[in-house]
Order: structure tokens, then C-alpha cells, then sequence
């Protein structure tokens, strides 16, 4: 089984503990809703624990593979495209995983992309709640 064999499995297994086990010590997880980066396996774990909460029918639908630069540090790695669709909030959603590997086969970058946009604002609202509940960000100031 492959890396991106290995990652689709325990993401639809919902296997948080398999799905650390792929993590370098370093990943770091690119999303449509932050700017910042998610880093460490900690927060990138944190944050697929209320993915698999808030999305709902999710499914992944083809994938690909190849070579990409990585958005660290610019170096070509191996890299695999996961094709997804799932709902949020009530909202149909289309994305994808980019999935990049150290030299090892374990993931070190991993960038999410949604579309529509009224989806990926529907699906920002839930995570933000998501990882609130967690206790994994604080809650936002009143404005």
C-alpha cells in the first residue's frame, strides 16, 4: 500500500492514531479557512479530529500522483492529489488533499482546497467551532 493509500485508508477508517503514525515531526497542513499554517503533528491531528466531525458524506473520489514543490521550502517533492467531496454546514463541498512525502514515504506538507466559496465560509465557520469545543484555539472576541 502506498503513502497516499495509507492516509485516504485511515482518513475514511476515521483512524486518528494510524493517521499520526504518517506525520513527519515537522508536517505542516496548508487550509483553505487559516492563513496560518496548522504545524506539528499535534495540530495537524487536532484538525483532522473536527474534520471528521463536521464533514458529512465524506468521500474521496480519485486521486494522482507525481512530483510538486513543496510550499516550505520550494524543493521538489514526491506528492499525491486526494479528489474529495463531502458536505458542511449544509453546503456541497468539491476539494482536494495535496499530500507531500519526506524521503521515507512519511507526509510532511499537506495543502486542503475547497470550492465553492460559500463552502469553504460554511465549512470555516464549523471548524472554527470544531476547534473551539477542543479547546485547540481560543474562542474569538466579541466584536
Amino acid at each position: 500500500m502506498g503513502s497516499a493509500d495509507r492516509f485516504r485508508a485511515a482518513v475514511e477508517q476515521g483512524d486518528l492514531p494510524a493517521l499520526a503514525a504518517q506525520f513527519t515531526g515537522d508536517v505542516r497542513l496548508h487550509s483553505p479557512v487559516t492563513f496560518t499554517p496548522f504545524e506539528g503533528p499535534d495540530a495537524v491531528l487536532g484538525l483532522f479530529g473536527v474534520l471528521l466531525r463536521v464533514f458529512e458524506d465524506f468521500r474521496y473520489v480519485g486521486s494522482l500522483e507525481g512530483f510538486a514543490e513543496t510550499g516550505t521550502d520550494g524543493a521538489e517533492a514526491p506528492s499525491a492529489v486526494l479528489l474529495f467531496r463531502a458536505v458542511a454546514g449544509g453546503r456541497q463541498i468539491h476539494g482536494m488533499d495535496l499530500l507531500q512525502f519526506d524521503e521515507a514515504g512519511l507526509i510532511k506538507e499537506i495543502t486542503v482546497m475547497v470550492r465553492p466559496r460559500s463552502a469553504v465560509h460554511a465549512l470555516g465557520e464549523a471548524v472554527l467551532a470544531g476547534l473551539v469545543a477542543d479547546g485547540l484555539v481560543p474562542a474569538p472576541a466579541d466584536r
